[in-house]
């Protein structure tokens, strides 16, 4: 792994191409210790990376543990392929109090009576739950109102209104524990779901209230926790990691001079059919580009080489 931020040259590459930081290039996938932003992981990974350039691909709360993904380098300019996959999350539905946070984390706003509910009343509520719904963000996230982060209107003690927005609880599995009170949950759903308002909205739907509690994300993508390390022992993988769920093909020599130009091409030259986007790999597998629909044509989204 390559450390610090001097420039360096590489000697195959032609007269007059810019020099690049040293630094590593590719996904690393990170197990998110509780209590830790995503910035937080962010800025630390800085350091044990050596390099500045590093992004993830879609926050997790600061209680929550679990799949982070980070972008390295040119690998960076790939994070907008990763932040729209669907994601799975394990927690524990709290019912009969509301927090102020939807979570542990915040100040309780009421308590219920709870003790009638049963099992086929949750698994009822559940069933209500799955599939294309609607869901009104947190005050506590990073949704934007207004060009301004819901949380940072949520830390002045106000409070907006907020749309709801669609999306997609492909699973909601839940499971009693020895407390009638707290279930267990294990959640497939789109990007953008948040699981926190997914337990309220149960609680609400059972006629009293719920909190989240112990949140962890098991996978993004393909990404799943058996990858996932820990942060201070990253391992880089190389950056067609992260478009490996895009459909890809290989080019050879001559045609990887024209990607790496940036070139808009004709599908039938790159090879490619359907609705894209695709990998573009070179004849020893790396990544080259990612090239999208242009028109009747191609074009680069992403160059990674030249």
């Amino acid at each position: 792994m390559a450390s610090g931020t001097s420039p360096t040259t590489d000697p195959s590459a032609p007269a007059g191409m810019a020099e690049r930081p040293a630094g590593p290039d590719g996904i690393v996938v990170v197990d998110k210790p509780s209590g830790w932003t995503s910035h937080d992981v962010v800025a630390r990974s800085r350091k044990v990376l050596g390099t500045r350039k590093v992004g993830h691909s879609g926050t997790l709360d600061p209680d929550a543990t679990g799949v982070l993904v980070l972008g390295v380098g040119r690998a960076t300019r790939l994070l907008r392929f990763l932040t729209l996959l669907p994601k799975r999350y394990t927690a524990t539905i709290v019912l009969g109090t509301e927090t102020s946070t939807l979570d542990a984390a915040g100040e309780v706003t009421a308590v219920h009576d709870m003790s009638g509910v049963d099992r086929d009343d949750v698994l009822r509520a559940v069933a209500g739950l799955t599939g294309d719904i609607e869901q009104v963000p947190p005050m506590v996230s990073a949704v934007k109102v207004g060009g301004r982060r819901l949380h940072e209107i949520a830390r002045e003690g106000g409070e907006v209104e907020r749309a709801p927005r669609s999306v997609t609880v492909h699973r909601f599995d839940v499971a009693p524990t020895d407390d009638p009170l707290r279930w267990r949950a294990d959640v497939e759903c789109s990007s953008g779901t948040y699981v926190r308002t997914l337990a309220a909205d149960l609680g609400t739907a059972l006629g009293g209230g719920a909190h989240l509690t112990d949140l962890r994300r098991l996978a993004v993508g393909s990404f799943t926790i058996a990858e996932a390390r820990d942060l201070e022992d990253p391992e880089v993988l190389p950056p067609s990691a992260g478009v490996r769920h895009l459909d890809g093909i290989a080019v050879d020599e001559a045609l990887a001079v024209d990607i790496g130009h940036g070139k808009v091409l004709d599908r039938e030259r790159l090879g490619v059919e359907g609705d894209g986007p695709w990998a573009v790999h070179g004849s020893d597998g790396s990544l080259l580009a990612v090239y999208e629909p242009h028109g009747g044509r191609t074009k680069p989204t992403v160059v990674l080489v030249g």
